[in-house]
């Protein structure tokens, strides 16, 4: 036996025998065409247009963060730029396989240059290229593997057209070697509730065929297990889908303190599905989805009705809807098309608002109509603030609409290390791990090179989610968490024990959420979480966690009476 480890998704444990993704198609030759350059351009033209309809397809088929993810793959092959230099190569006597290999390397060098979103993005920019040459060589694309019996998936990594459509009555679990907790394919695995292992170095080494253990909650791929490894293995896997099939009950832990599980949304249309899932409300409803694929601000009147869809699927509940959040990875040419150097620490979020103060004034006054014509408990908060006076801002802004909850994501250090004086103004803060975590440990979540850096265990990010709880402790102002730290079920527990007051996730995450917080009191959580307060690194972290976790439920264990 022999085990590889990597960053789990969940608390899973799947088995079965590996099926490797084929090898990406070599590189066309570069030699002179035989054609002449129109109909290179004509072959051109119609495989990109192919492999973008494609792509619309499965977006469509897939759903979710699955469906606009592809969604702007199939916008990224029709890209006129790019286009442009194809027809480039072509018009320079190129085949029309070495014209959009070539172009599309150009691109990505680019891309990868440039770091942040648009690096991330450079491996979407390489899956639409092997698509475009596999049509227009007449070959399948690489692509999922079909052995003809269900299997573990392993990759380098997934691109998001390949996760989107995965069959789940034949891919057991997902092995990657590359990207991390926020990678495409953490994301979509977690939201299809996949067994996964992100980052497991050396994956790519394990044999088509062979039998391995993929065990999410521990991070861990076991190769060449003995029978009884596969037993207990099995045997885990059945107590999960047990626990999975019990009654729904509201976030607590064992001694009865609630502890709220809300679920993060992207559209209203995943409010049903949270709400078939146990979710006690919305901790995070993401808005950027109206104003990314418009020109320009969705009037109110679109504004308005789409959140009183929403807020209809939770009567007397919390809804924590976010302001728009634009800028950095998600720019918007009507908010701010100033070129940044650095736009992750430009102008985005609450900054680029207050620079375009009718879009925000705009979407409040929408906010304010759906929370009059709903039974929902609307909460509204402002993302990026990095400033006392920032809280303020927003806080009095809001009440101008009679907007009674209005709160702020705490994602850089200065506002948590500030967070008693701006609860002092605002009525709640939200912290958002993904964000916060980035800044703290400067390395940009959506880039695989400082992927290992992403890791909200760091102690340093902890201490900060401390500093945020205690100072809405002492003003009495509740703090939850909504990044993607509250889906790990033990650091949940951590969350709690840090002064959490609401944890919110993807909605898949929230039954083995519950299900952990059930087997820790108040105290266990306290000392679970200081115990992670002294370690030097995100890893001894995790380590200690997992030890005073241990610690704790062996001595909730009844113990035999003394003669």
């Amino acid at each position: 036996m022999s085990e590889l480890r990597g960053v789990g998704i969940g608390l899973g444990v799947a088995q079965g025998p590996v099926a490797r993704m084929a090898e990406p198609l070599p590189a066309p030759a570069d030699t002179a065409s035989d054609r002449d350059a129109e109909e290179e351009r004509a072959r051109a033209r119609e495989s990109v247009g192919a492999v973008a309809r494609e792509l619309e397809k499965r977006g469509a088929q897939a759903g979710g963060a699955a469906r606009d993810v592809l969604e702007a793959q199939s916008m990224m092959a029709e890209d006129p730029a790019l286009m442009q230099a194809v027809d480039e190569r072509i018009a320079q006597g190129k085949t029309a396989e070495y014209a959009v290999y070539d172009a599309f390397a150009s691109f990505r060098e680019q891309l990868t240059a440039m770091g942040g979103y648009l690096g991330e993005r450079a491996a979407d920019l390489d899956d639409v290229a092997q698509r475009v040459i596999a049509h227009l060589q007449g070959v399948p694309a690489p692509g999922v593997p079909d052995p003809g019996h269900p299997f573990v998936l392993v990759a380098r990594d997934l691109a998001p057209a390949d996760t989107a459509l995965l069959d789940l009555d034949k891919v057991l679990a997902l092995i990657t070697s590359d990207g991390g907790p926020t990678s495409h394919t953490a994301i979509l695995a977690r939201e299809k509730a996949i067994v996964a292992v992100v980052g497991a170095a050396g994956a790519t080494e394990l044999a088509d065929g062979e039998t391995v253990i993929v065990d999410a909650a521990a991070g861990v791929v076991v190769s060449d297990p003995s029978a009884e490894d596969l037993a207990r293995a099995q045997n885990r896997a059945d107590a999960r889908a047990s626990a999975a099939s019990a009654p729904i009950t509201a976030g607590a832990l064992a001694d009865g303190t609630p502890v709220p599980l809300l679920a993060n949304l992207g559209k209203p249309e995943g409010a049903e599905e949270a709400v078939a899932l146990g979710a006690e409300g919305v901790g995070l409803f993401r808005t950027e989805f109206l104003f990314l694929s418009s020109s320009s601000a969705p009037a109110v009147d679109q504004q308005r009705e789409t959140y009183t869809q929403l807020l209809k699927h939770f009567p007397g509940k919390k809804v924590v809807v976010r302001v728009l959040d634009a800028g950095a990875d998600k720019p918007l040419a009507f908010l701010n098309d100033a070129h940044e150097d650095n736009p992750a620490l430009g102008l985005r979020g609450l900054r680029a608002l207050r620079a375009s103060e009718d879009i925000l004034r705009e979407q409040l006054t929408a906010l304010a109509q759906a929370d009059a014509a709903t039974e929902a408990d609307l909460w509204v908060m402002a993302p990026m603030v990095s400033t006392v006076e920032e809280a303020r801002y927003f806080t009095e802004l809001a009440r101008d609409y009679d907007l009674k909850m209005a709160g702020i994501m705490v994602e850089v250090p200065s506002i948590a290390l500030m967070a008693d004086k701006a609860l002092a103004v605002a009525d709640f803060a939200s912290i958002g791990t993904n964000d916060l975590t980035q800044y703290t440990l400067a390395a940009d979540r959506l880039l695989g090179s400082v992927a290992s850096f992403q890791d909200p265990w760091h102690p340093a990010v902890l201490k900060l989610i401390k500093a945020t709880a205690d100072g809405g402790r002492a003003n009495g102002k509740p703090v939850g968490i909504c990044g993607e730290a509250a889906a790990d079920p033990l650091l949940a527990v951590v969350l709690v024990g840090l002064g959490a007051a609401t944890l919110s996730m993807a909605p898949t995450a929230l039954a083995d959420v519950r299900a952990t917080l059930l087997k820790y009191t108040a105290a266990d959580a306290a000392r679970i979480a200081a115990a992670t307060l002294s370690a030097p690194d995100a890893a001894s972290a995790r380590a200690a966690a997992q030890a005073a976790a241990t610690t704790s439920a062996e001595d909730s264990r009844p113990h035999p009476k003394e003669n």
